[in-house]
């Protein structure tokens, strides 16, 4: 977000550039269901305002094809009271220790090194990196999760990453070796600022690491859930390839990653840095063009599939409330609000959701007021089915709530494939 930037009064604004080459060769693929911001949850005292639905128009540069939301909320509404928190899964708290383990090691970052953090959220990832003896920083526009990383010892400032902030953290506490955005590179308008920041902030032989949902997982297995307000760009590695040169560095390494149900995580340096350019890069570029998933046509095919999916998800789900089924949602991730749309799936099929976070507990969910409870409830209440919102973490969900199926519920798995469980 720019100074420049002009919002419509409901708060969003349409992009006619491309975000990373700034082609205005941009081109509608589809769109999904309107929503309100896709972690938006409501106090039970507000359930009578209407919650203002934005466009989700999925959106191809026919220049260097990546992928992006054709429109931009404004992002003050996103994330300053954010709900999302990465400590409460064990599976992401596993995740980014291994990451901490393996940047360390592979990039020799020692005690005295900066480790610092674009959008840190509770300070997990910082942590594992504290724990290994970094010096370490966030940044996160959330004002109550970063109080929350503050008064656990991760220092972390309140606001939007810029070029700016970059400069003051730099004479105050000198470059960083390493530089981390971990499911945030996808959430920014403004990529060329943010990296002109990093750029500001990033010693010569420092590097910045970023992971994100992959396009190629997103298309193949149909998570088309995972497109939301939130998430502007859906990136492939070969249009960041450009980006990252026109702004003086260079993409030199790439390796996939199962979170978010496939991702990619991204390795950058300064052009003038002697790293080479890895084979494992190269091979995954490769497949890119292989697989064409920057041309439109995999985009045509997307957008039937999802058709498909929710076909047969709506008549799994129509026939198990139609059989005397009681049906709950299990996980309110951001995910949940474009699927349950997309989809057509409210409180005449989903009675209600259960979710670890005590921060959505008590609340209801975007636009369409379900209730959410504790995961205890499922216990007490009983209900027959558990639909698996939160899909990513099936297997740790199934495992953990084996005594519900043993009582004889049932879980069913909505993406990519509906299945019982």
């Amino acid at each position: 977000m720019t100074a420049d930037t002009k919002f419509h009064p409901a708060g969003f604004f349409k992009r006619t550039d491309c975000r990373l080459c700034n082609s205005k060769n941009l081109v509608s693929a589809f769109a999904l269901q309107p929503t309100p911001p896709a972690n938006d949850f409501v106090a039970e005292a507000s359930l009578s305002v209407d919650q203002q639905k934005y466009p989700l128009e999925v959106m191809q540069c026919g220049s260097c094809g990546h992928v992006q939301l054709g429109h931009v909320v404004d992002p003050t509404l996103l994330f300053s009271n954010y709900v999302y928190v990465s400590g409460t899964s064990k599976v992401f708290v596993k995740h980014f220790q291994d990451m901490a383990h393996a940047v360390t090691e592979r990039f020799a970052v020692k005690s005295t090194d900066l480790v610092f953090e674009i959008g840190s959220n509770d300070g997990t990832l910082l942590k594992a990196f504290k724990d290994l003896g970094s010096r370490v920083l966030g940044v996160d526009p959330a004002e109550k999760i970063a109080a929350s990383a503050n008064a656990a010892g991760t220092p972390t400032i309140v606001g939007f990453f810029n070029q700016e902030m970059a400069r003051s953290i730099s004479l105050e506490q000198g470059k960083a070796r390493v530089v981390l955005a971990n499911n945030v590179f996808a959430h920014i308008d403004h990529l060329d600022e943010v990296v002109r920041g990093i750029s500001e902030i990033l010693s010569d032989d420092g590097v910045f690491i970023f992971e994100v949902s992959y396009l190629d997982d997103v298309l193949k297995n149909t998570l088309f859930d995972t497109i939301y307000h939130e998430h502007l760009s859906y990136h492939s590695l070969s249009p960041l390839v450009g980006f990252f040169k026109r702004l003086g560095f260079k993409l030199f390494d790439a390796e996939r990653v199962d979170t978010h149900g496939g991702s990619i995580r991204g390795y950058v340096c300064r052009s003038s840095h002697s790293l080479a350019v890895s084979q494992r890069l190269n091979d995954l570029l490769a497949k890119e063009v292989e697989s064409g998933i920057t041309k439109p046509e995999c985009l045509k095919n997307f957008s039937y599939n999802i058709e498909k999916l929710g076909t047969e998800l709506r008549a799994c789900l129509h026939k198990l409330k139609g059989e005397g089924a009681r049906i709950a949602g299990f996980g309110a991730p951001a995910k949940a609000t474009t699927l349950m749309y997309e989809f057509g799936i409210g409180k005449d099929l989903v009675d209600y959701i259960v979710d670890d976070s005590p921060l959505k507990q008590g609340l209801f969910s975007p636009g369409l007021h379900i209730p959410i409870y504790p995961s205890t409830k499922i216990y007490s209440d009983k209900p027959d089915i558990l639909v698996l919102l939160a899909w990513n973490f099936a297997g740790p969900i199934v495992h953990t709530h084996s005594r519900f199926k043993e009582q004889g519920g049932r879980f069913v798995l909505p993406v990519p494939h509906v299945q019982m469980m």
